[in-house]
């Protein structure tokens, strides 16, 4: 059974105001005097943020929990030093980000100027363990079209510096400023994708491999194809889902591949089409359907997803779950509603940061 790893990366905020706190060399400070050995928690770009990584786990049920383990421990060393965490995938709050020490940010921040200050953005990375390269490459070739619905499922940044921006995931259009970002054509081989990337990296745009920021790419330190599309998801049961699924596509595209099934190519014009339409709505209008490309209604959109993959959600125990979150998450929807049901109920985006604190642990 593949393996699934999590990365979250979370905001940190002040408890009373909301306001985002630029504490996290203060929280990893406390994170490794609590756990010397801790090698969960590290700095992200900006010190507003804080990220933490799973281990790989073959059951998503242990998933789940260390997802949550991972918050509460998180909100833990920062409730030691005065602020808290949120899952949150951009700041409701207006912010001014504060970068953080190290030499490779510095160099982001003076080679791109205006749009690296943008990026105070938290997304959700899923790792799933493949058998090659050459396997992976084929996911990717693969999973291409269905990138969209990921990303439709766990929006959750509908507020930019203070204001609505009609986006249910405007962290994908903030994201998608980075040269090197959205989604790719074809590969057709490890050979050739790593060529790519080379390629990429020779014109000097890039500073290394590191800065493919593809939505969904081959891992450069792990035996692993990296989705990197999600939005921070509010609830843990979402993170668990968008791990689930991704795992799901994985398995599914391997065996099409082994198969000799070929790859669909919409090409890119089409897929940065269903991706702006999964970031502007998530799932409270149409989806362009991953088939098709051809707006369908979001909830059959999803149960075609769950369909697609069913196979493999069924020989690793997953159909059900997943269908009981999916059904769960279209009943009181994504983290970008649930943001926006809050500030209808109380006109307040300060309250907006409090429930989702409350979320993030619960």
């Amino acid at each position: 059974m593949r393996t699934v790893g999590v990365e979250e990366e979370l905001l940190l905020v002040d408890p009373d105001s909301g306001d985002p706190r630029a504490l996290a060399a203060a929280v990893l400070a406390r994170a490794a005097q609590d756990d010397p050995g801790q090698d969960v928690f590290e700095k992200e770009l900006f010190g507003q943020m804080l990220e933490f990584a799973t281990h790989p786990q073959s059951d998503m049920a242990d998933l789940g929990d260390e997802i949550v383990r991972c918050r509460k421990e998180a909100a833990r060393h920062a409730g030691q030093i005065g602020c808290t965490v949120a899952a949150l995938a951009t700041s409701p709050l207006p912010v001014s980000p504060s970068l953080s020490v190290n030499d490779r940010y510095q160099w982001l921040a003076e080679r791109y100027g205006v749009p690296t200050w943008d990026q105070l953005v938290c997304g959700c990375h899923v790792h799933v363990s493949v058998e090659s390269d050459e396997e992976g490459t084929a996911v990717l070739d693969r999973v291409r079209p269905w990138l969209s619905v990921l990303r439709a499922i766990s929006a959750n940044s509908p507020f930019w510096q203070g204001r609505s921006t009609g986006y249910a995931s405007y962290r994908s259009r903030v994201w998608n400023r980075w040269p090197s970002a959205g989604p790719t054509e074809l590969f057709g081989s490890a050979e050739r994708y790593h060529r790519r990337v080379a390629d990429m990296v020779a014109t000097g745009v890039i500073l290394d491999e590191g800065m493919v920021y593809f939505d969904a790419r081959l891992s450069a330190h792990y035996p692993t194809v990296e989705f990197r599309v999600a939005d921070v998801c509010l609830g843990a049961d979402t993170a668990v889902l968008i791990a689930t699924l991704c795992r799901a596509l994985v398995e599914t595209a391997a065996r099409d591949w082994r198969a000799g099934r070929p790859a669909a190519d919409p090409g890119v014009s089409l897929l940065r089409l269903a991706d702006w339409q999964a970031a502007r709505f998530g799932l409270e209008e149409d989806l362009l359907d991953p088939v098709s490309l051809r707006p369908r209604p979001a909830p059959q959109v999803l149960e075609s997803l769950l369909e697609h993959a069913g196979d493999a959600l069924t020989e690793t125990g997953d159909a059900d779950r997943a269908a009981h979150t999916v059904d769960e998450l279209l009943r009181r929807g994504n983290g970008a509603r649930e943001q926006r049901r809050v500030l209808e109920r109380t006109g307040s985006l300060r309250d907006v940061v409090t429930e989702c604190v409350r979320r993030t642990q619960g």
